[in-house]
């Protein structure tokens, strides 16, 4: 089954899901339900009004100060009862809570976990997908004084383990078995953990001996019984916070070495959020879908703070395997997703319309190429001919809005990308279409915010401008920072804490980079990474893996020339892509390791760097550091090997130190290496991949001579 363009029969995305009807409305106890179905009230209009946020400060005058995450929730109830605040998708059905509902459901378990014995300033785990009554954790647990600590969901039990034993969680809050399973064995690590609550019971029937494993249902109903011998007890325990109590501990991805833990206060995550939707004019009316990592702090930012200031609906997917699916269903007006989503997006698009009819491929790339001439110039309200205005139209309803709605972007009023450079053609694509795609810069130690991109000011190249309330400066070539989102420090790492701050207060981004004469930030690489090959040659490594994974053959890349005589580098192909692009052509192969030594991949392969070579020669300060030598790796890069961070950053070291061997064979001229490499498989086995790697060398681009 495929989604058909309308009016022209143009066929291009193979996961077809029903085309979304008005819901009804019905009421079934807390969590009302509606099948695949988008809601019917007036929301969308508040938006495209430009309602003003519900916490603003114009709007909370003389009101009492919701400068909590429980008493915005609570301002939430008063205001917005009966509005939709929080959805799932379980068995295909989209059930709803209500702001009330919410309150309600928070107030019972936080007076429920206080009952395990979590007191206030005690640490507790938070692990596991998605899930609404996951997110109500925090609030609960913030309620009663304790501190969140989620961990990523994908963690094997040693990662849980080192953040658990480090920020000495009493208690954890766990999705299912799969979690449960994970705590058992690193538990004898943890002496301080008392109990483990899940939410899903589904496979744990038989695990009664297990100390301290307790149903969320079971403490929310406990919590309930004792809301009604006191029900002062919880606004108590509210007005006891304050907006400087820690309000989370957030670990970073451990690129160089192990996580630490970010301390953020309510007032450190509220008032860059506040702003934010104030930025972007988000209002109760919008709708976002959480499926980003929960220990991320852009989705506690997205999912949690700014959702409880707008008053906005997060909508949480069945399951990650079906994250396209609902995000088409929902069609959120507010989206976040790193460039390598976007990326994938486009790459499965171009794949599917390789294999289209010739008239259909004919249609698209024509009106492609009246996109790409004045789509992102309309979306900025810039002046357009009226023929090319037409045609854009025509576009418009025949192939753009057709695509957008397949892409489940067909509501996005607005769009952010970060983490990581997006590819120019990349981010010009979804603009082109009429997305109104922005990039920001940010960090866990600044609550996401240090620089972001206004509506008619989004560029490829730079990250935006300083955001309101921020001060950034460059010095040393370092982006430094500084605001009230600044964290408090590192959890037990006074000596990181110290190192991370200047004595003026500014935070040390470790990123390289400038402002442009627009005033916006362009970030070049990060500061340590920067090196100079033998010859005295800028070397950037960043920079040079972002320009070869613009490229929809290459996954991720490994640049290699600090103190070398030439710049090398390891490449992972994109399965799906290489693997289309070799059927078509009648190459067979048995699976990635097959296909990343066949001739034509490693054909493919050199063109794209050939490509980025003549980039590269074209910049007088990087022409040195073309890539004369490279290989494509015979396995994927993996955070369970430890080569990737959860948030999917390169480990140098650790790769370094895995794939020593082939680093050499890159550098003494051989044409080919023999490597053993230990994979991790997702039942926690491990395994042994070996390979005989090629190794291929790239030609120097001449630069181009100057005009006369």
């Amino acid at each position: 089954m495929v989604d058909t363009y309308a009016g022209c029969g143009i066929a291009i995305w193979a996961d077809s899901v029903p085309a979304p009807t008005e819901p009804k409305h019905a009421a079934t106890g807390p969590g009302h339900n509606f099948a695949g179905q988008r809601e019917s009230c007036s929301c969308r209009a508040f938006a495209a009004a430009g309602l003003p946020p519900l916490h603003d400060a114009e709007t909370m005058a003389g009101k009492p100060a919701a400068n909590t995450f429980p008493r915005l929730l609570r301002a939430n109830a008063e205001h917005l009862g009966d509005r939709p605040a929080y959805r799932e998708k379980e068995f295909g059905i989209w059930q709803t809570w209500t702001w009330s509902e919410v309150a309600e459901e928070v107030r019972h378990l936080a007076l429920g976990l206080r009952s395990l014995g979590l007191d206030r300033g005690d640490r507790f785990a938070i692990i596991g997908d998605n899930r609404p009554h996951l997110y109500w954790s925090f609030t609960a647990g913030q309620a009663i004084g304790a501190i969140p600590v989620p961990c990523y969901q994908d963690s094997v039990a040693e990662e849980i383990a080192y953040v658990c034993e480090h920020a000495g969680v009493r208690i954890a809050v766990v999705e299912d078995q799969e979690q449960v399973d994970k705590l058992i064995e690193v538990r004898d690590r943890l002496p301080e953990l008392q109990a483990i609550v899940y939410t899903d019971p589904r496979g744990l029937e038989r695990y009664d001996e297990v100390e301290g494993l307790v149903d969320l249902a079971a403490v929310a109903e406990a919590g309930k019984g004792l809301h009604g011998r006191d029900p002062e007890d919880y606004e108590r325990e509210v007005a006891r916070g304050r907006p400087t109590d820690i309000a989370a501990i957030l670990y970073t991805s451990g690129t160089t070495g192990r996580p630490k833990g970010v301390l953020l206060t309510h007032t450190n995550l509220i008032e860059p959020a506040r702003r934010a939707v104030k930025f972007d004019s988000l209002t109760y009316g919008d709708e976002v879908l959480a499926y980003l990592p929960m220990a991320w702090v852009g989705d506690f930012v997205f999912s949690i703070a700014q959702c409880h200031i707008a008053g906005f609906c997060v909508n949480c997917p069945e399951s990650p395997e079906t994250v396209l699916t609902d995000l088409r269903e929902i069609g959120p007006t507010y989206y976040f997703a790193p460039p390598r989503i976007f990326e994938n997006m486009l790459t499965s698009l171009m794949v599917r319309m390789e294999n289209a009819a010739l008239l259909k491929r004919r249609l698209f790339s024509y009106f492609l190429g009246v996109a790409r001439r004045v789509g992102c110039d309309i979306l900025d309200g810039n002046r357009v001919n009226p023929l090319q205005r037409l045609q854009y139209a025509v576009g418009n309803l025949l192939i753009y809005a057709p695509l957008r709605d397949v892409l489940g972007l067909g509501r996005i009023r607005v769009a952010y990308t970060a983490g990581e450079a997006i590819g120019p053609d990349v981010f010009r694509f979804f603009r082109s279409l009429g997305i109104n795609l922005k990039q920001l810069y940010g960090q866990t130690e600044a609550s996401v915010y240090v620089t972001i991109q206004a509506d008619a000011e989004a560029r490829a190249d730079t990250v935006g401008a300083t955001f309101p309330g921020v001060e950034v400066r460059i010095q040393d070539q370092e982006v430094q920072f500084r605001g009230d989102g600044v964290f408090q420090g590192y959890y037990r790492d006074d000596d990181a804490t110290a190192k991370s701050m200047t004595e003026d207060g500014f935070v040390r981004t470790g990123d390289a980079g400038y402002f442009d004469e627009a005033g916006h930030l362009r970030i070049v690489d990060r500061a340590k990474d920067v090196g100079a090959l033998t010859d005295g040659t800028l070397f950037a490594p960043k920079f040079i893996e972002n320009k070869l994974k613009f490229h929809p053959w290459i996954r991720e890349a490994v640049a290699f020339g600090h103190q070398r005589d030439m710049a090398c580098c390891m490449i992972n192909i994109d399965l799906e892509a290489v693997g289309d692009w070799a059927e078509r052509r009648g190459i067979a192969y048995s699976g990635y390791t097959d296909l990343a030594r066949q001739k034509e991949v490693y054909e493919l392969v050199r063109g794209a760097i050939r490509e980025v070579n003549a980039d590269l020669g074209q910049d007088p300060a990087l022409r040195g550091s073309q890539i004369r030598r490279f290989l494509v790796l015979h396995k994927e890069l993996d955070a369970d090997d430890g080569e990737l961070t959860r948030t999917r950053k390169v480990r140098r070291t650790v790769i370094g130190q895995n794939y020593g061997e082939l680093v050499e064979a890159l550098y003494t001229g051989r044409d080919s290496c023999r490597v053993a490499a230990e994979v991790t498989f997702e039942d926690g086995r491990r395994g042994t991949i070996e390979a005989d790697v090629q190794i291929w060398d790239v030609d120097e681009a001449a630069p181009v001579a100057a005009a006369a």
